[in-house]
């Protein structure tokens, strides 16, 4: 989200409002997608044996969730960052070679437009578990707090790891951030809420020079909004992650050249998941990635992380990753209210009156 509070310091006096003067609305970064830290397995687990333990790569993530209503709880959370160990959390080797940790693979097709056996594409199955997750979100969840852990490669530049403690209500769909690092984006918040404002988000700058510039509604798909950000902050959440797997998997049923895995008892910050790899192993324009995992976790039955990565740059050489988003600490129906989305929440610093 926050590439745009940067860009705001050179049109301030075009668009920016002071703090003190809020217009209505706003929107982030959003996450196209989705959620938990990867872990993945010496080649050992190919044959069937126990994995060893492999260095950990990615990057920290929050030990604890902050509390719900409370955004400096919710700051204070940063210093409880550290590094999620081996057992958790690594990636090695390349392209299908990536492999989660947990169970020993369940193969549900080869590569193919189709299973001869069965007639049916190796997409189906993930396309099922996903919309049987889309029917549950819809049933079961109003609301739900989190911190998410995002991170974006943008004009062939991969970005810092990112943290957001998040409000997300399903109906009228709204969203609240704070973000808690790193110290370049620390204490931004930002606030949507659809149908409302115009259709606009409201954001500030958490401190310094930035802070100044007040608070600004600006249209979730703008150049300032978009600034730094794959996604605008409408298509955040779990419901829209798993929304669009199912318009990926939708379209790429359409192709062969498709490998499917599913890999039970991996695990996203402790929570147990079941990990949906796909690969596509040719370059071919129609994909829009060479790998992608999604952990959905198996108690919540909803998409905890998603990680999408291109094809490796040369011959033998790593996939690159294009963007993960992960979704930790999910706490379901706390019973948010209107409050909890109104800049004039004295919790918050909107400096709405």
């Amino acid at each position: 989200m926050v590439g745009f509070v940067q860009i705001l310091l050179l049109s301030q006096s075009r668009i920016a409002p002071r703090a003190g003067s809020v217009p209505v609305a706003r929107s982030w970064t959003a996450i196209g997608s989705a959620v938990a830290l990867a872990v993945c397995l010496a080649p050992a687990v190919l044959h069937g044996q126990q994995p060893a333990a492999v260095p950990a790569t990615a990057a920290p993530v929050l030990a604890a969730a902050p509390a719900p209503a409370v955004p400096a709880a919710a700051a204070a959370a940063v210093g409880a960052a550290e590094a999620i160990g081996a057992a958790e959390t690594g990636v090695v080797g390349s392209g299908p070679g990536l492999i989660p940790n947990g169970g020993l693979s369940q193969r549900t097709a080869g590569t193919g437009v189709a299973n001869a056996a069965t007639g049916v594409h190796p997409l189906q199955p993930a396309l099922d578990l996903a919309q049987q997750g889309l029917v549950k979100i819809n049933a079961n969840i109003r609301d739900y707090s989190c911190t998410i852990v995002k991170r974006e490669r943008i004009d062939g530049k991969l970005g810092e790891h990112e943290y957001m403690f998040c409000k997300i209500r399903q109906q009228p769909f709204s969203v609240y951030l704070y973000f808690l690092g790193p110290d370049a984006v620390k204490g931004q918040e930002v606030l949507y809420v659809a149908g409302s404002n115009e259709g606009n988000m409201l954001a500030h700058a958490g401190s310094g020079v930035r802070a100044m510039v007040g608070t600004v509604s600006l249209k979730p798909q703008s150049m300032l909004a978009m600034a730094g950000n794959r996604y605008p902050v409408t298509e955040i959440g779990v419901e829209n992650l798993a929304k669009r797997l199912v318009e990926v998997a939708e379209h790429d049923k359409q192709f062969g050249e498709c490998d499917v895995n599913f890999y039970p008892n991996a695990k996203v910050n402790g929570r147990i998941c079941t990990c949906v790899q796909v690969v596509h192993p040719v370059p071919r324009r129609n994909f829009r990635f060479h790998l992608a995992r999604v952990f959905i976790d198996d108690e919540l039955t909803v998409p905890i992380r998603y990680e999408a990565y291109d094809w490796p740059q040369e011959a033998g050489g790593q996939p690159v990753l294009l963007e993960e988003y992960t979704y930790m600490n999910v706490k379901t129906n706390n019973g948010f209210t209107d409050a909890d989305f109104d800049a004039k929440n004295t919790a918050y610093k909107f400096g709405a009156k």
